[in-house]
């Protein structure tokens, strides 16, 4: 892994990830300047006390000085004119997570993918906790590599660094280099910044360009994606559903040559996530997890809020918080989960234009959808032939006439498939919204 001690660093971006990295290049003896159009309060006071120079600029312009090195936050696209300038200046362009990863002296686990990969994470490291290893999240998750750098002692020597990441930080790594390595899925996603799914797809697989079978590399990915970008030399299993996988989910198992059945129960324990389930036995294994403690962390799994989180039942109605289903491919997923008899909110901010694939799970699953946001007349027009549409604008709209119509044993489910930045902060925001408004309704039998 290459160093950045003492270079002189201009950190585009003061999020938490430019937070952080302009921290750790303080720590490693660098010269720090970060770069915001609009500083949050808290991180200039507390960057500024620390001796990093905080600079504002519009997006057009980026600051002048003897830079030689650029660290990126993830929300910058490469057309970014600030990524632009910093390219044409000759300057070293790298992202937080490539700084973090230069500079962590644990294990690293990586996982990438259009859905699910955040649970997969969360998985991983609660299951080795429970086993009595040392592990942390970090990445995409919310903890920046850099971060966790900072604040394990040793520089994260000993401890597992289960690590999220996203193709906008893939964007601009080179040399991250995780021990083991996955793919969960990949699927149409942010399409509005990589502009096809061709794209978006050799982007996830830069996940694999610097692993090494000397360093104990390993490789992961379902069935049917191709290994491309996977050196022919580092070890790849399979896993899923199908019979001829090395990683085999069955209701209530998962099946490995060599080992006895993993049983587990659980919130993976269904024909859409049981794949990331064998993903997680699988990589457990790697780290030397015995079968019972790989079926203990798969059974003891209690999953994240907003995926597909039960918040209570109305009058025999149950109620579903999936606002992370922010693609079309999340919303199927949350579809063939719940079964028949649901009641869909969906809208908000689209980020792709193919709205017709779900046509099979909404004829099959859907006794109407209740259309929210920006996105609502586009899902109408799509949708409007194959299952009753209302269009209701806003969520306590959509809500109440939901509750209005449904009947006991049906679903109301918020799996918008498209993002939430027309009408919120972010995906919480607006999963917290869905349980206000379950809350506003009658008492409620159950709430969660």
């Amino acid at each position: 892994m290459p160093r950045y001690d003492r270079r002189n660093a201009l950190v585009l971006g003061a999020g938490r990830s430019g937070q952080a990295a302009a921290r750790l290049m303080l720590e490693i003896g660098g010269r720090v300047a970060v770069v915001d159009e609009h500083w949050p309060q808290e991180a200039l006071a507390a960057l500024s006390t620390q001796g990093v120079s905080c600079l504002h600029a519009d997006h057009t312009h980026l600051p002048d000085g003897a830079y030689d090195l650029a660290i990126v936050s993830p929300s910058f696209p490469l057309d970014h004119p600030w990524v632009v300038a910093a390219r044409n200046r000759g300057l070293s362009t790298i992202s937080e997570l490539e700084l973090g990863a230069s500079r962590w002296r644990g294990d690293v686990l990586a996982i990438t993918g259009s859905k699910g990969k955040s649970s997969v994470v969360k998985c991983l490291a609660d299951a080795l906790c429970l086993a009595g290893r040392r592990a942390v999240t970090a990445g995409n998750y919310g903890v920046p590599l850099s971060e966790r750098v900072l604040e394990c002692p040793d520089d994260g020597a000993g401890t597992i660094a289960v690590t999220e990441v996203s193709s906008f930080q893939l964007e601009l790594t080179r040399t991250f280099a995780p021990r083991l390595a996955a793919i969960l899925n990949i699927q149409a996603d942010h399409l509005d910044r990589h502009g096809s799914i061709e794209t978006y797809a050799r982007i996830k697989r830069r996940i694999f360009q610097a692993q090494r079978p000397e360093a104990g590399a390993r490789a992961y990915l379902p069935w049917g994606l191709s290994p491309l970008g996977i050196a022919p030399d580092v070890p790849l299993e399979r896993f899923g559903r199908e019979a001829w996988v090395d990683w085999r989910y069955i209701p209530g198992a998962i099946l490995h040559k060599g080992l006895d059945k993993i049983v587990f129960s659980g919130y993976f324990d269904n024909p859409v996530l049981g794949p990331a389930a064998a993903l997680v036995a699988a990589m457990l294994d790697a780290c030397g997890l015995t079968v019972d403690q790989i079926a203990q962390g798969l059974s003891a799994f209690r999953p994240l809020p907003h995926r597909m989180q039960p918040i209570g039942t109305r009058n025999g109605v149950t109620f579903i918080d999936d606002s992370k289903g922010t693609s079309l491919a999340a919303t199927q997923a949350a579809l063939r989960m719940a079964g028949p008899n649901v009641r869909l909110i969906a809208g908000g901010l689209l980020k792709e234009s193919d709205l017709d694939f779900l046509e099979e799970e909404l004829a099959a699953n859907v006794r109407k959808a209740y259309l929210i946001g920006q996105a609502q007349d586009a899902l109408l027009h799509a949708w409007g032939d194959i299952v009753p549409c209302q269009p209701c604008g806003d969520m306590a709209t959509a809500v109440h006439a939901a509750f209005s119509d449904a009947t006991p044993g049906d679903t109301i489910l918020l799996s918008p498939g498209c993002a939430s930045f027309d009408q919120y902060p972010g995906m919480a925001a607006r999963g917290n919204d869905f349980r206000a408004q379950f809350q506003s309704l009658a008492a409620p039998e159950t709430a969660h």
